[in-house]
């Protein structure tokens, strides 16, 4: 579930503003509480809608609602406003999925100009953008109203990596169908090399995993998995280091190569891929020899983050060809 976001998003004063909310209503009637559910993110959320599995967000209900239910389904956030025309659009495909997906994710609705510590917090540019978050971490975004037909298939690629992050879910589903095949299935053991790369994402610990995954392709050099991982990896080292000013700098010095560089990896991280693959391949036909190359490298790095069969990947690569030949 690692992608281009994580550790892009700075979610801790949003978290910060919910504790302190919550802490000032400990005091006030069971009833007066947001959730007062005592099973908390485990229950069906109540949306504004009247809707089990589309949610109303503030800022007071964020740290609930949104950053909590994630660590158990794919939170979707559909960041809106009354203006926005697309949003119109947009929103009931939204909530018209949610329902259809039983459960399996929840929407979670914030109006921008209502709370726009929430919209500041994501750097959202432009309405509606879209985030998934799992496990506290936004994941997956997508900006304007989108086909139906996408958006499902969006929704249903975010979930089944959900699942197959994190396996026992599937386990637990598996039992509640009380199916014998559920019954019977065990998972597959975890592979130690794998699981202290991925203890060492956890703890921040970029150098650790690109030695972990690096020790793993020493070894197994077709290992796609391995590849992927350290692809990431090496990004959200070099993401975690941005410069948001890094893109004003790179349009204003278009011959500089390390600016350049970083521009494009900002703009991958707040989801402005095409723009970063364009900013790559523009600098690769006005650069040559060494320069010419570093670009490349780092260019083809990104496509790294991305599935090969991505779109945007396909058609940046088709430039970088007529680029360089």
């Amino acid at each position: 579930m690692t992608s281009a976001m994580a550790g892009a998003v700075d979610l801790s004063a949003l978290r910060a503003r919910a504790d302190a909310a919550r802490s000032a209503s400990a005091g006030a009637p069971a009833g007066a509480q947001q959730g007062g559910s005592a099973n908390g993110a485990a229950q069906a959320p109540e949306g504004g809608s009247g809707s089990r599995w589309v949610v109303d967000v503030t800022e007071q209900t964020f740290q609930a609602e949104v950053l909590e239910r994630s660590l158990q389904v794919p939170v979707v956030v559909d960041l809106w406003a009354t203006w926005c025309g697309p949003c119109k659009q947009l929103s009931p495909v939204l909530e018209r999925l949610a329902e259809q997906g039983g459960g399996t994710w929840v929407l979670a609705k914030i109006d921008i100009d209502a709370n726009p510590r929430i919209a500041q917090a994501f750097g959202v540019q432009s309405v509606p953008t879209v985030i998934a978050l799992a496990g506290g971490q936004p994941v997956e975004a997508f900006s304007g109203a989108q086909p139906e037909p996408q958006v499902r298939q969006w929704i249903e690629a975010l979930v089944k990596a959900f699942r197959d992050k994190l396996p026992g879910i599937k386990a637990a589903e598996a039992g509640g169908a009380g199916g014998a095949e559920g019954a019977g299935a065990e998972e597959p053991p975890e592979d130690p090399r794998f699981t202290e790369a991925e203890a060492a994402l956890e703890r921040g610990d970029y150098d650790a995993a690109e030695a972990a995954y690096e020790r793993i392709l020493a070894v197994e050099p077709a290992n796609e998995q391995a590849a992927a991982a350290l692809a990431q990896v090496r990004f959200l080292a070099r993401a975690e280091r941005a410069d948001p000013s890094a893109v004003a700098r790179a349009d204003a010095a278009p011959d500089d190569v390390a600016a350049q560089l970083e521009a494009a990896d900002a703009e991958v991280a707040t989801d402005n891929v095409e723009a970063a693959f364009a900013r790559l391949v523009a600098t690769v036909g006005r650069t040559g020899g060494d320069d010419r190359d570093r670009v490349r490298e780092h260019l083809v790095g990104l496509f790294a983050l991305f599935a090969s069969d991505d779109g945007r990947v396909i058609a940046a690569r088709r430039a970088l060809a007529r680029a360089l030949f």
